[in-house]
């Protein structure tokens, strides 16, 4: 391989995984993004080929035999000719102590198993940009030194440099909030920002409503569709719960597989079992077929809800135990419904989807 074909690509990439499929899939990729892909099945073989040619970017799996991804990390991270170069991880391994050890290694990104296309793609050119833009960085630093008479022209190139780089920094932060699925907030965020609202609805003494939807019989959905049909129907129903929460300050996440949280601050009984109601109905319009569901020939939801002020007494994770309770309630009596709990101070009631239950609550505020 010449240096002149690598420069005439956008970037010399080396794809570490002992599995040719993930290899196949990768480089087909990345090549027809416009990179130039080299393929390592080892860890041994991937330190030989930074040793030969200093890749830009090095996707690396973390299982595989002889030397795991991390070891092959720290190796190239110890040496001063490899040090620099971006790794990303890529694996099935997706828990949090997995990811925050890629990184204490020196990994500048991780992404897990089975991957998305159009996150690989965003993540490889974001960790180029951010390399690209530390080199120009360097280069205007060494230019600084050895010319003082271009000081000021310098210091606006390398102003310029940090704002590109900052830019590209935000992006990144964007996508660590986000579920990269479903494109809707992530767990992390919903903690946050739960407990913000939580504080702030203290302080002003306003209701604060929870809600967690759950899609009936989703794993026999994905048996019977496919994994590839059950990803597309979490996004489409991700986005009938956003069409429904819609006011700025209501928040939708994915809490976790096909489940989902909606956060509606300022919100009584009322206001949410609007939200809850629109969801089903909206999502019963799309008539999603699911033949193997027990309660309806299309798609459902179960939801539980919860609705209280904040006070000392109750706290964000009471709040969520309460609503994971309600939608276990909505599921034991049939799904396809839902279910709210509502908190006056110590006391609670709880509220099925029916007319009389909607005489509660009201003198907590309108939505």
């Amino acid at each position: 391989m010449s240096q002149e074909s690598v420069s005439a690509t956008k970037g010399n990439i080396l794809i570490v995984d002992d599995q040719l499929d993930n290899l196949r899939v990768l480089s087909t990729i990345l090549m027809e993004e416009g990179y130039q892909v080299r393929k390592a099945l080892n860890g041994q073989m991937a330190l030989i080929a930074c040793q030969t040619l200093a890749p830009d970017l090095i996707l690396l799996d973390i299982n595989m035999p002889d030397i795991n991804g991390y070891e092959v990390c720290q190796r190239l991270k110890a040496n001063s000719q490899t040090c620099s170069i971006p790794i990303i991880f890529i694996s099935v391994l997706d828990d949090v102590t997995d990811k925050v050890k890629g990184i204490k290694m020196g990994g500048a990104d991780y992404i897990t198993k089975p991957f998305q296309i159009e996150e690989v793609v965003v993540r490889v050119q974001n960790q180029l940009t951010i390399q690209r833009l530390q080199l120009q960085l360097q280069e205007i630093n060494q230019k600084l030194l050895k010319q003082n008479s271009l000081l000021q022209l310098e210091i606006e190139k390398r102003t310029q440099a940090e704002i590109a780089l900052q830019e590209v920094n935000e992006k990144l932060q964007e996508l660590a909030l986000l579920d990269s699925l479903t494109e809707v907030a992530n767990r992390r965020y919903l903690d946050d920002y739960l407990q913000r609202e939580w504080q702030r609805s203290a302080r002003e003494q306003i209701p604060l409503a929870l809600m967690l939807c759950d899609i009936d019989y989703f794993k026999a959905y994905n048996d019977t569709y496919g994994h590839i049909a059950g990803d597309a129907t979490l996004k489409r129903v991700a986005k009938v719960i956003k069409n429904a929460a819609r006011r700025p300050a209501d928040l939708v996440a994915r809490y976790g597989g096909e489940e989902f949280a909606v956060v509606l601050p300022n919100t009584n009984f009322l206001g949410s079992v609007q939200v809850a109601e629109n969801i089903q109905l909206q999502l019963q319009e799309l008539k999603i077929a699911h033949t193997m569901s027990v309660v309806s020939e299309y798609l459902t939801l179960s939801i539980g809800m919860t609705v209280c002020v904040p006070n000392h007494q109750y706290s964000p994770s009471n709040l969520i135990a309460t609503t994971d309770k309600a939608l276990y309630q909505a599921k034991q009596q049939g799904r396809d419904n839902y279910y709210t709990y509502i908190f006056f101070s110590c006391s609670c009631f709880l509220a099925e989807n029916s007319d009389e239950s909607k005489i509660l609550c009201t003198e907590l505020g309108n939505r």
